[in-house]
């Protein structure tokens, strides 16, 4: 790999390009490096693949439309039509007008303080949901901020990437480890596993040292990226099936997937 590309992809620009975070003339130039460069289009295709795996730890319910409500709420706004009062020919029907317009005049009055009093109403409401949205952009902002951080661990040179798949006993399982011994982190990512019984649950291992460490249970219903403990020197991976909530020995005889990280 020559120094230009070395250089490349030292910037973090495919980062900021996954995110785009890049310039109209940073988004030309990766554009262009990854037309023309095999090891860069390479590279951006796993950034690609470790974004989407860790977007799955950020499945979060999208916000309630606000801009929906506001304008319900808006449809909803009287429009009052103002006529021009008619002139009369005849001067003795000014007294019947002035009975009429006061009639007029009292009920709109009533009218536009029962609208004003919604309004009001209807602005609380509106500022509620405006709040509510605030507090979605925060917990969304701090969600994006985790999916960086593990964005940025996966893309790690140091990281290195287990895929652990089942025996005939598992045939669907599929899991993926990735541990950066640099760091001393470990993350596993639960892509699939088959139904046991509702006594059963599968528990995952480090081998170490001639002796079987407990790492924890794998849920199905968990299905996202999550940290689980390093285990520095450890030979192997195991997965077993376990009574439910898991055991403190492991039942080697119940295993179901096992990857050597040696």
């Amino acid at each position: 790999m020559n120094e230009k590309i070395n250089t490349f992809l030292s910037s973090g620009l495919l980062d900021k390009y996954l995110l785009g975070e890049t310039t109209s003339e940073e988004t030309e130039m990766v554009e262009s490096y990854i037309s023309r460069y095999p090891e860069i289009e390479n590279e951006y295709n796993t950034m690609q693949h470790n974004l989407e795996v860790v977007a799955k730890a950020s499945a979060v319910e999208a916000p309630k439309s606000i801009l929906n409500t506001i304008l319900e709420e808006l449809d909803d706004a009287p429009v009052v039509k103002l006529n021009a009062p008619k002139r009369y020919k005849k001067w003795y029907k000014f007294s019947i007008a002035a009975s009429v317009a006061a009639l007029i005049f009292a009920g709109s009055s009533a009218y536009f303080y029962n609208q004003n009093k919604k309004l009001q109403n209807d602005t609380i409401i509106v500022d509620a949901e405006i709040d509510d949205l605030r507090s979605d952009i925060a917990q969304n902002n701090a969600m994006l901020d985790k999916v960086m951080r593990q964005l940025l661990k996966l893309n790690n040179p140091e990281t290195e990437k287990y895929i652990i798949k089942g025996n005939e006993r598992a045939k669907d399982l599929k899991t993926v480890a990735y541990i950066n011994p640099k760091e001393k982190t470990s993350m596993i990512d639960v892509v699939s596993l088959p139904e046991l019984p509702e006594e059963q649950c599968y528990q995952i291992w480090a081998e170490l040292q001639g002796k079987m460490v407990n790492l924890g249970i794998l849920d199905k219903a968990d299905r996202q990226l999550r940290n689980i403990p390093y285990m520095e020197d450890a030979l192997a991976l195991s997965i077993t099936i376990e009574p439910k909530g898991g055991n403190t020995i492991a039942s080697t005889k119940n295993s179901v997937a096992q990857i050597s990280l040696q």
